[in-house]
């Protein structure tokens, strides 16, 4: 069941996947019909899923599940592993690939493969204080209060 994402509880679960690129307006209007539909009817061994997405800086889809009144199973995880699997075909972009970073710089969201954001660290082309995404956050809590943050305060520390 669909829901607005601002309505989440905090211990809600949360999975995000960031794009290796900008989702234009376009292709955003589209995915979010898309993923309108997914949510409708992801389900849980019958049960309907109370489930909302976030889609911040046209860069991350952003899957929220409050699992007070039914929990993610396997199968629902697999289906919603799928779904993003589709959607990178579909767009022709890479949302799975965890060997990534992205952060900001200046206004703009940045996104480098792991060793070359090692390389800007050691250069100092980025610090401690760079605002980074942890993508790592597991509620809805820790995605409001802890997934913008500077490096030093998230797994990006260990360059630094």
């Amino acid at each position: 069941m669909l829901t607005d994402f601002k309505e989440l509880p905090d211990d809600a679960r949360v999975w995000i996947y960031q794009a290796n690129r900008t989702i234009s307006d376009e292709e955003l209007s589209t995915l979010k019909k898309e993923l309108d539909a997914f949510l409708e009817q992801w389900t849980a061994h019958g049960q309907d899923l109370q489930a909302a997405y976030d889609l911040p800086y046209n860069r991350f889809i952003v899957i929220g599940l409050d699992q007070s009144s039914a929990q993610a199973t396997g199968c629902s995880i697999d289906a919603s592993v799928h779904f993003i699997q589709a959607v990178e075909k579909k767009y022709n972009v890479d949302l799975m690939d965890k060997m990534n970073v992205s952060f900001k710089n200046g206004e703009y969201v940045a996104y480098k493969d792991l060793a070359d954001f090692r390389k800007m660290a050691k250069a100092k082309s980025v610090s401690a204080k760079t605002i980074v995404f942890n993508n790592l956050v597991q509620t809805v809590g820790e995605y409001k209060d802890h997934w913008e943050v500077p490096a030093s305060e998230s797994w990006h520390a260990r360059f630094f």
